[in-house]
């Protein structure tokens, strides 16, 4: 006699799941997997690091002259496998319409290419991080530290690839890529996110950016700063509206302190200094400074 009534389970969940495929109008047996792989993007993702940073992030055993070698034989895998995971995306995105296998095949390499063809000023962004952590935090011994060691230079490594993919037509994949770094660091960056070089996230756990902040250049954040929307818009029929600009603007050389909460499409100005645990939804001029005190002083 089994101990566990495992054929009934069985049979209760593949109900359950026919009944989740009806409500979304899927096909029950369409026979392929039908949207990407969280999984094989986490391979990905570890190919691309080490591609980007050979020596800090590729294989222990890697010598310099086989870098070259090592970063084209990795960076061709991880290009199929994300062309792979692309038309999983695109045909799921089309999965109500009549399959049009050709056009997305063809948009998908289109997009791939468009990515790998970043890859090089997605490495330039990411030194400039890797510079401003360094130069902006007296514990960092050196550039090499911040790469192997910083959970806010991780979730950047993330954030700036899946904001590509984003920027290409692939949000699901953008998507999943930040959300790996969120699993490990603490930190949630949006892929839509527009984020300057020079971006420093200094300790980062519960750092928060929504999808349509814009961020510029020289930006310093610590920890637990949410940069969120205050209120979100529907239609007529009480639906969310998705996409509208709900979130801040942080311009060029603004400092955000530990436990900052920014809401709504409010403007930080430019070289602002925004204390901590403080609550701001409206614009800060720039050149300011706030802190719990001035707001006190102002109620």
């Amino acid at each position: 006699m089994a101990i566990f009534e495992v054929d009934c389970i069985v049979k209760e969940l593949e109900d359950i799941r026919g009944e989740w495929r009806d409500s979304q109008q899927r096909s029950r047996d369409s026979g392929a997997r039908e949207f990407p792989s969280r999984t094989a993007l986490e391979g990905i993702m570890e190919k691309l690091k080490g591609a980007l940073f050979p020596m800090r992030l590729g294989p222990q055993d890697l010598r310099h002259e086989n870098e070259k070698f090592y970063v084209g034989y990795t960076l061709d895998a991880a290009l199929h496998g994300l062309l792979t995971q692309a038309k999983l995306e695109l045909h799921y995105g089309a999965r109500h319409a009549p399959p049009d296998c050709s056009r997305i095949e063809a948009q998908a390499l289109a997009a791939v290419r468009e990515f790998s063809a970043a890859l090089p000023g997605i490495r330039r962004l990411l030194d400039s991080d890797v510079l401003a952590a360094y130069q902006g935090d007296p514990a960092a011994r050196s550039v090499d530290e911040v790469l192997l060691c910083y959970p806010g230079m991780l979730a950047l490594i993330h954030y700036r690839l899946g904001h590509e993919l984003y920027l290409l037509g692939l949000p699901l994949l953008a998507r999943i890529v930040t959300e790996l770094a969120h699993s490990e660091t603490g930190i949630d960056i949006h892929p839509g996110a527009q984020i300057g070089a020079s971006f420093f996230i200094d300790h980062g756990t519960g750092v928060v950016i929504g999808e349509t902040a814009r961020i510029g250049a020289r930006v310093r954040l610590y920890q637990a700063v949410t940069l969120g929307a205050k209120r979100f818009s529907t239609d007529a029929e009480g639906n969310l509206e998705k996409g509208l600009p709900r979130h801040p603007i942080v311009e060029d050389d603004v400092i955000i302190y530990a436990g900052a909460t920014i809401l709504g499409r409010v403007t930080l100005g430019k070289g602002a200094v925004i204390g901590g645990n403080v609550w701001i939804t409206e614009d800060v001029a720039p050149g300011a400074s706030v802190t719990q005190a001035s707001l006190r002083s102002t109620l």
